[in-house]
């Protein structure tokens, strides 16, 4: 990265899912924040905080953490300091933008994958190619959606085989079993029962926010998508989609060393519960918190919120995604469904990685 002229002033914006818009403007001197002004369309009571605020960043070093930053805004306001619309977070993630080490959507130019059917070993093989492919700047960022060529159950990167999958269930049901790369818990698809897309993304379009805020500002796209079609959803902690009669989805990140990051989201559109509580074991313990007895009450397709296709849904995600983002039309690549396919043959299609956790 190249080094910032002294007198250079820099800006950076943040805008806080569902809240304001946090901007900074700021030059660097000696390798510390000079200058810094800390302004926005947020509230904040009472007014003299902006200035204990600004105060707090002046003359850090220019490399301080995300977190850091955040951190000493806190330390240095009042315990009675109302920050409404926006966060400490929030200002640490437009400092860093305007220092070059925090990006936006708009910095980058985005893909968009179709639904391809694949087998399911391929897709989670897939994830893994595309993320590190952004990580390295080999592929733009990029998001793509899946489609199946036979029923199955994704598995978290920690979950128990033993204590997640009914053998004889899923054998009865001809269900395939595979292991992902990020945590989380179980995915049951079939062909047409559920929305899943992944998105491929750089760590720094994260940068400052924590593992919490990164789920809602990564699929604010999505709450957009589905408030088009009549649905008001939001993101219930930590990676629950949920709506007013029920939860929708779910979500799971992994971060590699090489800089790229997956997120990958699964919504329900029509999934068979009967048959998803014969392959899946999901007792009484995981259900403890989420307000009900049953996973199959936990089932909420959006076919019968929507009333219409999964493809029309598929569509309007995809045209929001495209209109919000400027994204372009993407296929994978020859190159990449060959590296895919020996990533299943040396790891995701072996015993060894699917009973990693027997």
């Amino acid at each position: 990265m190249a080094r910032i002229p002294d007198t250079e002033r820099l800006h950076g914006e943040f805008k806080t899912p569902g809240g304001k818009l946090t901007a900074v403007d700021l030059s660097v001197e000696d390798g510390r924040l000079a200058g810094v002004s800390v302004n926005g369309d947020f509230f904040l009571e009472p007014d003299e905080a902006l200035l204990e605020i600004n105060a707090a960043l002046e003359g850090l070093p220019a490399d301080t953490a995300p977190g850091d930053l955040a951190s000493a805004i806190t330390a240095r306001l009042d315990p009675g300091v109302v920050l409404f619309g926006f966060s400490a977070q929030a200002i640490a993630t437009a400092v860093r933008r305007a220092l070059g080490k925090a990006s936006g959507f708009a910095d980058h130019q985005w893909e968009i994958i179709p639904p391809t059917p694949l087998p399911t070993a391929m897709h989670v093989a897939m994830d893994e190619v595309l993320t590190h492919d952004v990580g390295v700047g080999r592929r733009n960022p990029t998001l793509r959606f899946w489609e199946w060529e036979s029923p199955s159950v994704v598995i978290g990167s920690f979950q128990s085989m033993r204590n997640e999958i009914d053998p004889e269930g899923a054998q009865r049901h001809g269900v395939t079993v595979v292991r992902r790369i990020s945590g989380g818990g179980a995915m049951f698809m079939e062909h047409g029962n559920a929305i899943t897309y992944s998105l491929y993304i750089p760590q720094t379009l994260v940068d400052g926010l924590s593992f919490a805020d990164s789920y809602p500002f990564l699929d604010a796209w999505v709450m957009e998508a589905l408030g088009t079609l009549g649905i008001e959803a939001w993101y219930q902690p930590l990676n629950d989609i949920a709506t007013g009669i029920g939860k929708i989805g779910g979500a799971a990140q992994k971060r590699l060393a090489d800089g790229g990051m997956l997120h990958h989201v699964t919504m329900s559109y029509d999934i068979d519960a009967d048959k998803m509580l014969e392959v899946l074991r999901i007792g009484r313990e995981k259900l403890s918190d989420k307000g009900t007895g049953s996973a199959k009450k936990r089932v909420d397709p959006l076919r019968r919120q929507t009333g219409i296709s999964r493809e029309e849904i598929i569509d309007v995600m995809t045209e929001t995604f495209r209109r919000r983002y400027n994204a372009v039309d993407a296929t994978l690549s020859a190159e990449e469904l060959r590296r895919a396919e020996e990533l299943v043959e040396r790891k995701f299609g072996t015993d060894e990685w699917l009973y990693r956790v027997p």
